[in-house]
């Protein structure tokens, strides 16, 4: 028997890459995992592997590694904050109680695992990918810590 995982878990992304060798090409899987407890703290983290459990398994192992906790303030978050992270930019305001988490993508997952209620978001980068927008959240929430 083992005990329950604090931490609720959700895949936001998987690929298949590959890696060119002399008899062919090497399949992997990269899996983007983001983790919390829906109380002020959360981590992404990246893992790959052969197949898809292995990559889960070792995303989970990185993203534990990378919690970090913050203050919630009733359900939202304190102030507004702006960050970036390569070429994804993210900007977060919080909102009254009952207003709900208006947001999209990375930005909508890493909020709500981190417990995060009522507040607005907007990705204003052009990229799509999932894990840059994950991380960008990541290091706005960052700021919310000092």
């Amino acid at each position: 028997m083992r005990p329950k995982d604090e931490f609720k878990e959700k895949v936001l992304d998987l690929r298949r890459v590959t890696r060119v060798v002399a008899g062919g090409k090497r399949f992997r899987f990269r899996v983007t995992l983001v983790i919390g407890d829906e109380k002020g703290r959360v981590g992404v983290g990246l893992g790959k592997g052969l197949d898809v459990q292995t990559a889960i398994g070792k995303a989970k192992v990185d993203a534990k590694k990378h919690v970090f906790k913050f203050n919630l303030k009733d359900r939202s978050i304190a102030h507004e904050i702006e960050a970036k992270f390569s070429a994804a930019h993210v900007r977060i305001k919080p909102a009254v109680k009952g207003h709900g988490l208006k947001a999209g993508g990375a930005v909508r997952v890493v909020l709500s695992l981190a417990g995060v209620k009522d507040a607005t978001a907007k990705c204003l980068g052009r990229t799509p990918n999932k894990l840059t927008n994950a991380l960008a959240t990541m290091e706005a929430l960052k700021q919310l810590q000092n």
